[in-house]
């Protein structure tokens, strides 16, 4: 009977794969969804949701105070054959969660053109508010060319969280939960 030998950076290996394999298949990971692409008579404008972005400790952290932005990148590009699309325009969208323990509310700022503020009482609708980006105007529909095919990506990220001086240092740990979506295309022809 022959016995089989390993090396040790062999066992380590698999027993690495062991280990973060399962967790690695129960995340949950972020994506956009839902996005559509509509026009007024005076602009182009993009409706989308964030499925998959809140964590168990993203949720403890919020709701101990800590302030969490989202941030929603949008760019408008021009198919062309043979060469490089070209970009028409870029926006950067901003949602910011901030929970008030006293008075039993959060705060979400919608970093859109008038930076409006909604106070809401339920954590579900915070979440939803933070998730959701309706009507983003991406570009005046008058730098648009008729009959032309266009297409826009969005991307949503979480912005790395300020902790007060000493804490990032105890709870390095807080960049686990940092998550980023993968580039979502929608196609369209005005």
């Amino acid at each position: 009977m022959k016995l089989f030998r390993y090396s040790p950076a062999f066992i380590s290996i698999i027993l690495l794969i062991i280990l973060f394999l399962p967790a690695n298949a129960l995340c949950k990971k972020a994506r956009i969804k839902d996005a559509i692409v509509t026009n007024t008579p005076k602009d182009l404008l993009v409706y989308f949701s964030v499925e998959g972005c809140f964590t168990k400790k993203m949720e403890e952290a919020i709701l101990n105070g800590i302030s969490t932005t989202f941030t929603f990148y949008i760019n408008l590009y021009h198919p062309r054959n043979f060469w490089f699309d070209e970009p028409l325009a870029a926006v950067i969208v901003r949602h910011t969660i901030v929970y008030n323990n006293l008075k039993n509310q959060f705060t979400v700022t919608l970093n859109s053109k008038d930076k409006k503020e909604v106070i809401l009482k339920d954590f579900l609708e915070a979440k939803k508010a933070m998730a959701e980006v309706n009507g983003i105007t991406v570009i005046p529909m008058s730098s648009l060319k008729k009959n032309n095919k266009y297409y826009v990506r969005i991307k949503a990220k979480l912005d790395p969280i300020k902790l007060p001086f000493f804490l990032d240092y105890v709870l390095f740990f807080v960049s686990l939960w940092d998550f980023e979506t993968d580039w979502y295309s929608e196609s369209f022809i005005y």
